[in-house]
């Protein structure tokens, strides 16, 4: 008898102890997160580093705002322990799918009141996501750089609630990030100070933060940068031009040749401002809208416009 309950009792100790084991092997794994488009993950990155296990598997060929993930790129979201989304309307594709809405962490919740709705829709194709409609609220909320902060900070919160041995850790590194954020964020007010006089024009209309948190009045077409307008879109650029000013319009990406030497016969500068909603080919968010900052002080320096 006593046999029988030595064996009893042995078998608990080692089942007990196979459940501590398995337990502390899913505290040593890192927590999944995955973003809707590259600036959430360049931020999740900067402040969770080597704490996390960061995933972005939007393709480079596509606008992460109207990609739609296939059944492999969903099952991943779907298992993420966070999922960071933009909001603002972004990503239209969250609203037709199955995912854990406990692990959606909305970005840009903590401004709604400050959403900027979109004006003057029209439709259009480029890309691999086919035709399409800028419709409802804009969404490229992080051009303004205050409010690109506040998005880092929800993503600081979250992390912090799911790692919160590890909050000195999480709050350096967002202050940080923060720091080079509010030095873009002077920045561009001190460059935007020389476009006041300038009528400023968006080849595409995802500038509306960056207009209003930067005094620019940016009215804006639907100009692709690798196809040349169609006799439509010119009169739609005619609405908008004003003769009396020197004329600016900023670009997604440089234009094709053709494009580029008919607004050099109309006298409208071109300027390179990328959102960099997808991940870059070189550098990162912040080196990207550090240079599209610089090109507006150098293209004042070389007296392009304003003489």
């Amino acid at each position: 008898m006593n046999r029988i309950v030595a064996i009893f009792i042995i078998m608990i100790f080692f089942s007990c102890g196979k459940e501590n084991a398995k337990k502390v092997v899913n505290k040593n794994e890192k927590i999944i997160v995955i973003t809707v488009n590259y600036p959430l993950y360049y931020f999740a990155d900067r402040i969770g580093g080597d704490l996390i296990s960061l995933q972005y598997i939007i393709p480079a060929s596509v606008d992460p705002a109207y990609w739609n993930p296939g059944e492999e790129a969903l099952s991943l979201y779907q298992s993420a322990d966070i999922i960071l989304a933009n909001g603002a309307d972004y990503a239209k594709w969250m609203e037709n799918v199955s995912l854990p809405s406990s692990r959606i962490v909305n970005t840009s919740a903590s401004f709604k009141d400050e959403f900027l709705p979109l004006k003057n829709v029209a439709s259009h194709s480029h890309g691999p996501e086919g035709e399409h409609q800028h419709k409802g609220i804009a969404f490229t909320t992080w051009l303004d750089f205050e409010l690109a902060i506040r998005q880092a900070e929800a993503i600081k919160n979250v992390l912090i609630k799911k790692l919160p041995k590890e909050k000195l850790v999480l709050d350096e590194n967002f202050n940080k990030l923060r720091e080079d954020l509010e030095t873009l964020d002077k920045k561009m007010h001190k460059e935007a100070l020389q476009l006041k006089d300038i009528n400023v024009l968006g080849s595409h209309p995802v500038y509306q933060y960056l207009s209003k948190a930067y005094n620019l009045n940016i009215k804006s077409v639907h100009f692709e940068p690798d196809v040349f307008p169609s006799d439509e879109q010119w009169k739609e650029l005619e609405t908008i031009v004003d003769r009396s000013k020197e004329n600016l319009m900023l670009w997604e990406g440089p234009p094709n040749k053709k494009t580029e030497n008919e607004f050099l016969e109309l006298n409208i500068d071109i300027l390179v401002f990328d959102p960099c909603g997808n991940m870059p080919t070189e550098g990162d968010f912040l080196s990207v809208m550090n240079g599209n900052i610089d090109r507006i002080a150098k293209l004042f320096r070389s007296n392009s416009v304003h003489q």
